[in-house]
């Protein structure tokens, strides 16, 4: 997976209406307004400044500052992190236990409490995590699963959690997760 639009797709996923409103506000300089119109999440909000050249995996300044003006620090960490991570060699890659587990936190995104339920995981926990992780949902994903394979331990099966999936109707993740 294109670790670029990784980022975009992870970004797109922990904004709110409000901020992904806002956002769209301060790109009316760089897009048009009748397509802003049109822009009804930040993956199309992201795909025009794809098209239109104001941002790419080498120049994210544009996307940089718009979240630094929406105030949401955490996703802009995201972008910095990405800015400094070397890609992966081949032989860098993590093991294939962890890319599904991967896959799973960078494309399940609000759904992630549907999906802890599914696997049975309690309401006060997932409340716990999600207060310790109140503006990263990616973050809070990645917690409850990592609570799940504690509570589970050698029990903790990627079939359990594709398995979860489709039963949240995630047959998409549920599918790159497989591969």
């Amino acid at each position: 997976v294109n670790r670029f639009l990784s980022l975009l797709h992870s970004i797109s996923l922990g904004l709110s209406d409000a901020e992904l409103s806002s956002m769209k506000f301060l790109s009316r300089d760089k897009i048009k307004k009748r397509k802003l119109e049109m822009v009804q999440s930040g993956r199309e909000l992201f795909s025009i400044l794809i098209e239109q050249q104001e941002i790419a995996a080498d120049k994210l300044g544009f996307l940089r500052e718009l979240l630094q003006r929406i105030d949401r620090g955490d996703l802009l960490s995201q972008v910095v992190q990405f800015e400094e991570e070397e890609p992966l060699a081949p032989d860098d890659e993590p093991d294939g236990h962890e890319k599904p587990v991967d896959t799973i936190c960078a494309n399940v995104g609000r759904e992630w409490k549907k999906l802890m339920r599914e696997l049975g995981m309690s309401e006060v926990k997932l409340d716990r995590i999600e207060a310790a992780h109140r503006y990263n949902l990616y973050e809070q994903l990645v917690q409850a699963l990592r609570e799940w394979q504690r509570w589970k331990g050698k029990d903790a099966k990627v079939a359990d959690l594709i398995k979860a999936l489709r039963g949240c109707n995630l047959n998409l993740v549920a599918d790159m997760a497989e591969e």
